[in-house]
């Protein structure tokens, strides 16, 4: 069957905590779900299903937010920020919701099928802003591929340290991690560790003894692992800290503005800090009527 004919048979609906749980043990997380604001299954249709012995081929979960998130504030350029702690809350809740799951049955992965999921579902939501956070985002950008813009963290000295070191002995950046297909499984899949290891090997004694220094600078930030001994294993660790670099996503829904929405807040706000200092004055005045009264 042609991978479009089984897209068209395929339609989006809202789902339920089952059909999560149908496709979770397939996610790298396989953990405990927790609290959830939505859930969408992505089914086949009746005759599809009978084939497939199956009534989910996807699941996108949507989420409450983080109060807080660095990446946020730079791609939302501080919106959120700058309210008491309560109301930059209540503010951040009621105006987003977050991707914390996109899981899509082994058999039906390279079809493009997790995009259509985030691209499909998320104005299905009827809030401000759609966010998630990947640690795969650089490898499998599917939230881009669905109209979502990244943001990456910074790396740290330390990190950038240790890619210079391997690129000056001829270990390019693009060496450390290929490309997966699909994109549901923990990082250390993608690194091509064998790879690397040879060319560590390969390297003269000059090159190898500086590498070798940089590589155990590198580990001293990682408890049992400082000590480890030259090898596949160590390599392949190591390279699995360098391709963690989680990815921000954010989608700003048209059909809303957030200008208007912080000015309605900063309205609330103010209202209510007035409406506080009027009944502070009123009990002062109250408290000092009493006081001369006694008097």
């Amino acid at each position: 069957m042609r991978s479009c004919s089984v897209c068209k048979k395929l339609q989006i609906v809202r789902g339920c905590l089952d059909d999560y749980k149908q496709l979770a043990h397939y996610h790298y997380r396989d953990t405990r779900l927790g609290p959830f604001a939505a859930i969408f299954n992505l089914k086949p249709v009746s005759e599809l299903a009978a084939t497939l012995h199956s009534k989910t081929v996807g699941v996108i979960v949507y989420s409450m937010p983080s109060p807080s998130l660095e990446l946020r504030n730079i791609a939302t350029n501080n919106f959120f920020a700058g309210f008491q702690k309560s109301t930059q809350l209540a503010l951040i809740n009621k105006n987003i919701r977050c991707i914390s799951r996109v899981i899509i049955d082994p058999r039906f992965r390279g079809l493009g099928l997790a995009s259509r999921l985030v691209r499909q579902t998320m104005p299905e939501m009827n809030i401000p802003v759609i966010e998630a956070m990947a640690v795969m985002g650089l490898v499998n950008p599917f939230f881009e591929k669905a109209g979502m813009k990244a943001y990456t963290v910074k790396l740290s000295a330390r990190f950038n340290r240790l890619i210079e070191a391997l690129s000056m002995v001829g270990i390019e950046e693009s060496s450390h991690a290929s490309a997966c297909a699909g994109g549901s499984g923990p990082d250390h899949q993608l690194i091509d560790a064998e790879k690397v290891q040879r060319k560590l090997e390969q390297l003269p004694p000059p090159q190898a003894e500086f590498i070798e220094l940089e590589i155990r600078r590198f580990l001293q930030a990682y408890g049992k692992h400082r000590n480890s001994q030259p090898g596949l294993e160590r390599t392949r660790y190591m390279l699995s800290k360098l391709t963690l670099r989680p990815v921000y996503y954010i989608w700003f829904n048209p059909r809303y503005s957030l200008l208007d929405t912080r000015c309605s807040y900063e309205n609330l706000v103010s209202g209510i800090e007035n409406q506080k200092r009027n009944f502070e004055n009123e009990r002062s005045e109250i408290q000092e009527s009493v006081i001369e009264d006694r008097d």
